[in-house]
């Protein structure tokens, strides 16, 4: 284990991580499904600040992961989780985003008690494709895509785990098998050394809305709602030039809808697009429309409140006394 990942498992350990005391794992390892890094809720020694926290599992490379969590940073879009704070060089590696409420994918799962109904389905995945469009705009792929990546808040989903694919191998060497990805998740292209790219972005997000229906990232087929089944199928294809795009998945999971026809004696005027483009120009906005009050769960929902009161109810964790 590099010397700094050993680092950061102390120092996490020990209540501390940068500027912050870690209060909680945010992760339960009960799920089973593989987690790309490690995350925690901290809080700034003022008690102002209260953060999600990242550092990479053992065995990771730090300046890989580094290096994609300072990307991350560029990121747009309402439910893309960049990194607000970044280990300063030579310190142990880490990286920070402000905290808000939230469960990830698997989690959510486990505390609704199953499959996720297909209304949160597809408002989840039209707000994934929105940030990937967004993205790759950017002309970045996001390469970290998977049910752990993706954590559900109140307002909406937050995608994080920028890279993972990259940091957990460099371009050209194989990455089955290796800690932190999600073998379902991993588009082939990429689980055999290929450079990350858009389509494979498309394959993992397939992966995480199956995760989300079924339980499963490959479920069979006949596993799948029928109303998902095909969206689905066609995004985890192992031909990647056979996936849709993104632009074709947003009218897939939330169809657009045209206007209201003008009352008798009004005037028309121009038709309106059913989705506006964001600020590159990109479709996006159909997301809002679906993550209205109750677009999760009651259960999840009670759960983000619990979560909430503890961390309200939390004390900081006292530093341990210095040895004589």
């Amino acid at each position: 284990m590099p010397a700094s990942v050993a680092g950061a498992e102390g120092r996490a350990r020990t209540g501390a991580m940068g500027p912050y005391a870690v209060l909680r794992e945010l992760d339960d390892e009960a799920s089973g499904i593989p987690v790309p890094e490690r995350r925690f809720i901290g809080r700034s020694a003022d008690g102002d600040r209260t953060v999600l926290i990242g550092t990479p599992l053992p065995g990771a490379d730090p300046a890989r992961f580094l290096a994609e969590a300072e990307t991350s940073r560029y990121l747009l879009g309402p439910w893309s989780s960049p990194a607000a704070e970044v280990a300063a060089p030579g310190d142990v590696p880490w990286h920070a985003r402000p905290y808000v409420p939230a469960l990830p994918l698997p989690a959510a799962l486990t505390v609704h008690g199953g499959p996720l109904p297909e209304r949160t389905v597809r408002a989840l995945g039209t707000a994934l494709v929105e940030t990937l469009l967004i993205g790759h705009g950017q002309g970045l792929a996001h390469a970290g895509v998977s049910p752990a990546a993706v954590l559900l808040a109140a307002d909406g989903p937050r995608l994080m785990c920028f890279g993972a694919v990259r940091a957990a191998a460099e371009d050209g060497t194989p990455r089955s098998g290796l800690p932190g990805l999600e073998s379902g998740s991993l588009p082939p292209e990429q689980a055999a050394g290929g450079q990350p790219h858009p389509a494979g972005d498309v394959y993992a997000l397939g992966a995480t809305l199956a995760y989300a229906a079924t339980g499963y990232t490959v479920p069979e087929r006949d596993e799948l709602p029928a109303a998902l089944r095909a969206v689905v199928t066609a995004c985890l294809s192992r031909d990647p030039a056979a996936r849709p795009r993104p632009a074709e998945l947003l009218d897939a999971l939330s169809p657009a809808t045209a206007p209201p026809a003008p009352e008798a004696g009004a005037a028309a005027g121009p038709p309106r697009p059913a989705t506006m483009p964001d600020a590159a120009g990109n479709p996006a906005g159909r997301a809002a429309a679906l993550l209205g009050p109750g677009w999760l769960p009651g259960r999840i929902i009670a759960a983000l409140a619990r979560q909430s009161a503890e961390l309200l109810a939390a004390t900081l964790p006292v530093p341990p006394a210095p040895q004589d």
